[in-house]
């Protein structure tokens, strides 16, 4: 039995790349009369915002000119029916399986994706719907000529949102804005070598520099997310509460979610070296004379604070210099199509 694994690009790739070592085993543990094969390619199969029929019939094709018997999709699109997340779906007339890897959380994924994926090639080799609903062994509706697994509106769309929000991996956005980063440190480090910085900070209420810190960090968001044209539009003709359009509700709060995560990374690694910079960069007795007084510990760290709310905000500028491409790349961490090894048991 020849079984092709296509994953999308990104998190969806790198899963498929830590079980298909042991997914020929499991297989043949289930079915030992088989001899099992895993072909493992890395294919987008369709672009979002797009449904579940798109995605098994471009699954099927791709099955057909590989020459493949059964074929599961692992696909970073979320997928849902009546506002309740999709997990998984087998269609046995099409000897397709779809395993969508946000809707699986964002813990224990791996072994998640191990037992569900064996589940799939059980349930489309049974052939009949009462077979695959028992082998998929939760709350499934028929769709597509086959059966789905769905999750609970409130804890599926939750664990939904986290797997979405943890493929990005958004602590890792702004390392790719190198730009962005570069004009943070540099606005950091000119505001702790300025005295009028200092005695700013030191008048400033802890409520002020709080508001300060949230309005930078919202300025260096609103600059990612509208200079890239992050924010995506329904497709025209499609239906409020279509899928195409519940996507699109997703896959732009998954963008805020993401690039806020990511900014406020930026902004506590500043805070981090702020705090360093203070004892290196800002003199004892210069900022004294400055404030006319012996200085506390408040104000050092008062002066970390506004230094790196001012850091923030030329990261805001920095990333308005930044490529839509390189933003793009940088928040959802795109891959390459690509074909991996070919794994037997």
């Amino acid at each position: 039995m020849i079984v092709g694994l296509v994953a999308s690009p990104g998190s969806a790739a790198d899963l498929a790349r830590q079980v298909v070592d042991q997914l020929p085993d499991m297989l043949a543990r289930g079915s030992p009369d088989a001899a099992w094969t895993v072909r493992v390619s890395v294919d987008r199969l369709v672009e979002h915002p797009s449904g579940l029929s798109e995605l098994i019939d471009a699954a099927r094709h791709r099955m057909l000119q590989e020459g493949w018997q059964l074929t599961v999709c692992l696909t970073d699109l979320p997928l849902q029916r009546s506002r309740r997340p999709v997990v998984a779906h087998a269609s046995a007339s099409h000897s397709v399986a779809v395993l969508s890897v946000p809707a699986l959380g964002p813990v224990a994924v791996t072994s998640r994706a191990l037992e569900t994926i064996v589940r799939l090639v059980t349930a489309l080799l049974a052939g009949n719907d009462e077979d695959t609903a028992r082998q998929l062994g939760g709350p499934v509706e028929a769709d597509h000529g086959g059966i789905g697994l769905v999750a609970g509106v409130v804890t599926g769309n939750l664990r939904l949102l986290l797997g979405m929000l943890r493929a990005n991996r958004p602590w890792r956005m702004t390392i790719g804005l190198s730009r962005a980063l570069v004009a943070a440190i540099t606005a950091g480090v000119f505001a702790l070598v300025t005295s009028d910085i200092w005695r700013l900070a030191v008048e400033y209420s802890r409520v002020r520099l709080a508001l300060l810190s949230v309005g930078a960090v919202l300025a260096v968001v609103v600059t990612i997310i509208v200079g890239a044209s992050l924010w995506e539009r329904v497709p025209p003709g499609a239906a409020r509460g279509s899928p195409a359009a519940q996507q699109v509700i997703l896959f732009n709060l998954v963008t805020v979610l993401t690039v806020m995560v990511g900014v406020l990374a930026l902004y506590v690694a500043l805070l981090v070296l702020a705090l360093g910079g203070v004892l290196l960069l800002v003199p004892e007795t210069g900022l004294n004379n400055a404030l006319g007084r012996p200085a506390g510990t408040d104000d050092f760290l008062a002066i970390a604070w506004l230094a790196s709310s001012v850091a923030t905000i030329g990261g805001a500028l920095g990333a308005g210099l930044e490529s839509d491409e390189s933003v793009r790349e940088a928040a959802y961490s795109y891959q390459p199509d690509e074909i991996i090894d070919e794994h037997r048991a």
